[in-house]
């Protein structure tokens, strides 16, 4: 009987061996590896039987944890892995899993190496060509995207045919989670926070909607970000004169993704919130300035704001400071403005209605 056991046992690795097995990599950041949610899905439809495994950043798993296209999920600790010669380690203990293919959706440095180190097939998606960027610097041409981020990603799949079914994004959220948040449904949520400066609408502004919307819809709204926006979240419930409620680095970003599956909606510069919001259905408007809408194929819940200046888009992931000095790309786009989007949204969809939200849950 354990060698008839052992006989099965060897026979089913074999024909776990016989999927094709194949490896994404994206090690950053949050909005970027929820992008690729898409692409993993229209993978797994195509070849259901296939293993998928995805290599991310330690300190940004939280953003594909549980995501139901994805097998495994290899984490890339820095502390551990960073350097050369722990990059070829790392890469070589990944190859034992013996992938068929590897495609590298981030197309730097590091995973540039695990790639070469792992002497697999691979593929990659197509970046913005070096020396535009340099002109782009130099002040010499506009800065223009070549495609969506999600469509680029699918081109590295090209030689498969995934069929492109637009930005469908997935973050996932317990239920446990959910209901953290219920006391919060329906209330409006702001993100003020990005990882550059350019990519941030004033202070005062976000102060301004927080206290247009109490004033509307009787409502505080709610600040979102990490422990780096605390400050910046104080000051905005200081100038709304307290028609705002901070939970900036108190969330773990599956709290983060659980509140706003409860929101009324989002108001976000371009970051990793918006892309959460995109991820549980929750209707968002996103304030572009530096960089390019057109990264982006926005859905019905999605609301674009963007002045359009004439020196707008400038740059791919925005700056410390405005190249131009004026900023006009950000400030001339003002909170009534943003209210006024919300309310066309309200009347059509129903956002709020006497102070009740008609959202209905998802």
């Amino acid at each position: 009987m354990e060698g008839f056991k052992r006989m099965v046992g060897k026979e089913e690795n074999k024909e776990e061996r016989k999927k094709m097995r194949i490896l994404v990599i994206r090690l950053s950041s949050i909005g970027d590896v929820l992008l690729t949610t898409p692409v993993l899905k229209a993978w797994k439809e195509k070849y259901p039987d296939s293993i998928l495994d995805f290599v991310v950043l330690k300190q940004f798993q939280a953003a594909i944890q549980n995501c139901p296209y994805i097998d495994n999920i290899h984490i890339f600790d820095k502390k551990q892995h960073d350097g050369i010669k722990n990059i070829i380690k790392f890469s070589k203990k990944l190859a034992e899993n013996q992938y068929d293919y590897v495609f590298d959706l981030h197309n730097k440095f590091r995973s540039q190496l695990m790639r070469w180190s792992m002497r697999v097939p691979y593929f990659v998606y197509p970046k913005r060509k070096w020396w535009k960027s340099i002109l782009v610097n130099l002040g010499l041409i506009s800065y223009q995207v070549d495609d969506t981020i999600i469509k680029n990603y699918f081109a590295a799949f090209r030689k498969f045919s995934l069929s492109y079914q637009g930005e469908d994004l997935y973050f996932h959220v317990s239920e446990e989670d959910k209901k953290k948040f219920e006391s919060y449904r329906n209330f409006p949520v702001l993100a003020p926070g990005a990882s550059k400066n350019t990519k941030k609408w004033p202070i005062e502004n976000f102060a301004l909607l927080a206290k247009l919307l109490y004033e509307k819809y009787s409502y505080p709204s709610i600040l979102i970000g990490g422990k780096e926006d605390e400050e910046t979240c104080q000051k905005i419930i200081e100038l709304s004169g307290g028609k705002a409620i901070s939970f900036a680095g108190k969330l773990s970003l599956q709290e983060s993704g659980a509140l706003l599956s409860q929101a009324a909606f989002l108001v976000s510069n371009d970051s990793g919130p918006f892309h959460i919001a995109r991820g549980v259905k929750c209707p968002s408007f996103v304030i572009f300035g530096p960089t390019s809408p057109g990264m982006f194929e926005l859905g019905k819940r999605d609301t674009l704001l963007f002045a359009g200046v004439d020196c707008s888009p400038c740059s791919l992931h925005g700056d410390k400071e405005c190249p131009k000095k004026h900023f006009r790309c950000m400030k001339e786009i003002t909170a009534e403005q943003i209210l006024k989007k919300i309310e066309e949204k309200n009347s059509k969809e129903g956002v709020f209605s006497h102070g009740e939200s008609k959202r209905k849950n998802s």
